[in-house]
């Protein structure tokens, strides 16, 4: 249930929340006048509270997690009751962190609710860019900058450290490059990056906790700079205790990345790309996640195509000189199946056994395709390679 929102005074130059109306606002979401919430609860009438309230409701469990930074973490229950699939558990989180006003931002971080009109648009066509030289310039420069900010946070992950501190050192990476972090404020998503440690999925929310000896934490970055995003993201070992079991993990999980680069050229089919996945991942005993897909990205965070990393997908298209998209697969240890914490966003494996995930941004060429986010040092190698010989040479 929705409850009523309330009939308040003082709304002039407020607009109705709900997505496309933009109507004088008349009402208010009574739990946001409850939570102290300004931005995002005001609506024009009923219906359009009652119909936003799967969205907006997103913005009472950011709150509450925001609030509870006051709270001692070991006694930190946000959703009472709730099962957990494996050992993790949410930490209080920080405030929303601010970029300069300056730094050009994305649509959707002007809307109430973080919605993408530029994207709903898009989505309506279908249609798969193919960039420019100008468009590609652009992307090239975003990526760069995305790559250079994650790189900043790699250095940094070590036992003890927060993954709100990993948010904090990219996001003030980004705002030092003029870049608007892509993820802040993107359907109401709370922080710059997201970090998913072991049994998460992709989409964790940065927090209080302290990353022990022996995790695996995966940071995925998007910047914008200049009109487009580049996005990436690597999993990375936590100190010299991580196990053999994970350590495999992520080993294959950056091949199936690496293998279906090798299929991306013109003509190929996008669907194709599942398949390469597929195959290398059940291979080694590991299973492949159906519910998230790599995707478009270039003036626009996520659009067509979709790139799932499963076999016999049905995703149409065949790729041009000039797509841009990522491939980001997600492997788990046990079963593909996931769920969702309580906070709308952590998506988590059901048997609570790990998964690890690697990302790339790439241009189709001519005869192949230019991996824009690659390292720029190492060789391009991932940085558990160094740590994968030494472990397995002793």
């Amino acid at each position: 249930m929705t409850g009523d929102s309330t009939e308040t005074d003082g709304l002039d130059g407020q607009t109705c929340g709900t997505v496309d109306c933009g109507r004088p606002a008349k009402l208010r979401c009574p739990t946001c006048i409850k939570l102290n919430i300004d931005d995002s609860s005001y609506f024009c009438s009923q219906d359009c509270f009652k119909g936003s309230w799967n969205e907006h409701k997103k913005v009472h469990a950011v709150k509450r997690l925001s609030e509870a930074i006051f709270v001692n973490a070991s006694q930190y229950d946000p959703w009472p009751g709730y099962s957990f699939t494996g050992p993790l558990r949410p930490y209080p989180q920080s405030a929303k962190r601010s970029v300069p006003t300056h730094i050009p931002r994305p649509d959707y971080a002007l809307h109430p609710q973080g919605v993408s009109q530029e994207e709903k648009d898009a989505k309506r066509s279908g249609q798969i860019k193919v960039l420019d030289d100008e468009e590609i310039e652009g992307l090239k420069l975003a990526t760069r900058f995305g790559r250079e900010c994650l790189d900043e946070a790699a250095k940094a992950v070590t036992p003890g450290i927060t993954t709100d501190e990993l948010d904090r050192i990219v996001h003030e990476a980004a705002i030092e490059r003029d870049c608007y972090p892509s993820p802040l404020g993107y359907y109401g998503f709370p922080k710059s990056c997201c970090t998913s440690v072991n049994e998460v999925i992709c989409h964790g929310i940065p927090d209080g906790r302290p990353l022990e000896n022996g995790d695996l934490c995966n940071v995925d970055v998007t910047v914008y700079h200049r009109g487009f995003h580049g996005d990436l993201n690597e999993t990375f070992f936590v100190g010299d205790k991580v196990s053999e079991e994970a350590r495999k993990l992520v080993k294959a999980t950056h091949e199936c990345l690496y293998e279906a680069i090798k299929i991306v050229r013109p003509g190929a089919k996008f669907r194709d790309i599942g398949a390469v996945i597929q195959k290398h991942a059940n291979a080694n005993g590991y299973s492949v996640v159906r519910s998230y897909c790599g995707h478009g990205i270039h003036r626009l965070f996520h659009t067509a195509p979709n790139v799932p990393h499963y076999a016999k997908n049905k995703t149409v298209g065949v790729m041009k000189a000039g797509n841009a998209f990522t491939i980001e697969p997600m492997i788990n240890a046990g079963s593909h199946a996931d769920t969702q914490w309580p906070d709308h966003w952590t998506a988590v494996t059901c048997d609570g056994k790990w998964s690890a995930q690697f990302e790339q941004t790439l241009l189709v060429t001519e005869t192949g395709c230019e991996i824009l986010t690659a390292r720029r040092e190492h060789n391009g190698r991932p940085w558990f390679e160094d740590q994968l010989e030494q472990y397995y040479s002793k």
